[in-house]
């Protein structure tokens, strides 16, 4: 089998990413031999190749960008690498709701550990850390090529205060999340908080009583009320002093918040 009928018969059994180990096996040829024979194929833009020995094929409208949409091979690039408890989140995530008024220049993924992002052509893969994952909840949604594990929108809304910085910032964390509210359930967004540092659910909460989510803020209010403590500040970069405080949420607001609505 030469290396194009490779690719063809992958294709017609709907995958989209292979090894380099898998292609040595299948075209019977030695390492060096599918290795330079791979080279070939990537020079031509017909794959891409995020990481070592892992590829993507590159269907003809995304030659010109030398890689598929990130979306496309995540979960299996995730599953290569063994963080199978990925999810991809903040804006990209939000972007998948309809919230957001620009497409994220990054495709953002949470996972365990920090590691270094991946760079493919015109795709960029920003990885964050958010320790253990297993519980988080996460949506399940369909891609081209399989399934991609998603933040929920609660989860959305709550890490888009807690990664401000991966978020755009303050401002457009707000603008966003108030883009997210309609997809947003007071239940679900109670059990997500829970499984989150308290402090992300002090600035949402504070955020969606601004805004006058009130059903949203109250049923927030009930988790929060049960165990904060301490006042924490709504921009953490800021100074605090001479910024009115908010009791509710024991909330020192030493920033204004605009957000483009």
């Amino acid at each position: 089998m030469n290396s194009r009928e490779y690719l063809d018969k992958l294709l017609s059994e709907g995958r989209c990413c292979f090894t380099t180990e898998q292609a040595c096996k299948s075209m019977g040829a030695g390492i060096n031999s599918t290795r330079a024979r791979l080279r070939r194929l990537k020079e031509q833009r017909l794959i891409a190749e995020p990481v070592k020995s892992f590829h993507v094929i590159v269907m003809p409208e995304y030659r010109s960008q030398g890689c598929p949409p990130a979306e496309y091979f995540i979960d299996q690039l995730m599953n290569y690498l063994g963080n199978s408890n990925y999810y991809v989140c903040l804006l990209s995530a939000a972007e998948k709701y309809g919230a957001g008024h620009q497409r994220p220049q990054q495709f953002q993924v949470m996972i365990e550990k920090n590691r270094r992002d991946i760079y493919c052509d015109s795709v960029h893969i920003k990885y964050i850390a958010r320790g253990t994952l297993a519980n988080v909840p996460v949506t399940l949604m369909n891609s081209p090529w399989g399934t991609v594990r998603y933040a929920t929108p609660e989860v959305t809304a709550l890490e888009l205060l807690g990664y401000p910085g991966h978020s755009g910032g303050l401002n457009n964390a707000v603008t966003v999340i108030l883009d997210l509210v309609d997809n947003l359930n007071p239940g679900k967004l109670v059990e997500a908080a829970a499984l989150s540092p308290l402090s992300w659910s002090q600035r949402l909460g504070y955020i969606l009583d601004t805004f006058g989510e009130m059903k949203l803020a109250e049923k927030l209010f009930s988790h929060v009320r049960k165990t904060v403590s301490t006042y924490i500040p709504l921009r953490r970069a800021l100074p605090l002093k001479g910024s009115k405080r908010c009791s509710k949420w024991k909330l020192v607001v030493n920033s204004e918040v605009e957000p483009d609505v």
